[in-house]
């Protein structure tokens, strides 16, 4: 398991924007199973929406490809690199975020050829699917 400070040692995403919390399950260059807890301070709950706070499908799609870039960049040989979107496939949102969820973030690395990757993403709730997709990342 690895706590925020580890986290942080391998993506150089920092707060507000660094969306997950802990890693349970990390093999490198393979895989990752990673947690958000979802808190009601959160900053973009101000204005998403009032009076009925949801998180955005966007973010959710960021804390998966920092899950991903957690399973990634954890190689030696990523070490100090950094993982850029190169697209976004088959992504469905299924349930709603909110403030007090859970968010288990699971990504598995499919492809590689290069620098370029594919990971297969799900976020779940309580055993509920949230998001799912295929996440393209280039190594840079």
């Amino acid at each position: 398991m690895l706590d925020v400070n580890q986290i942080m040692e391998i993506i150089p995403q920092r707060a507000p924007f660094l969306m997950i919390d802990r890693v349970e399950e990390l093999t490198p260059g393979e895989s990752c199973t990673a947690y958000k807890n979802v808190c009601i301070n959160e900053w973009y709950f101000q204005g998403h929406f009032p009076g009925q706070p949801i998180m955005p499908g966007v973010l959710i799609t960021e804390a998966l490809a920092q899950a991903g870039g957690v399973a990634i960049l954890s190689l030696e040989e990523n070490k100090g690199k950094n993982a850029l979107f190169g697209g976004i496939d088959k992504l469905r949102f299924k349930r709603q975020v909110v403030p007090g969820d859970v968010l288990k973030l699971e990504v598995k690395i499919i492809k590689r050829k290069g620098p370029i990757g594919v990971g297969e993403a799900i976020a779940t709730v309580d055993g509920q699917v949230a998001a799912k997709g295929e996440l393209t990342f280039a190594l840079v």
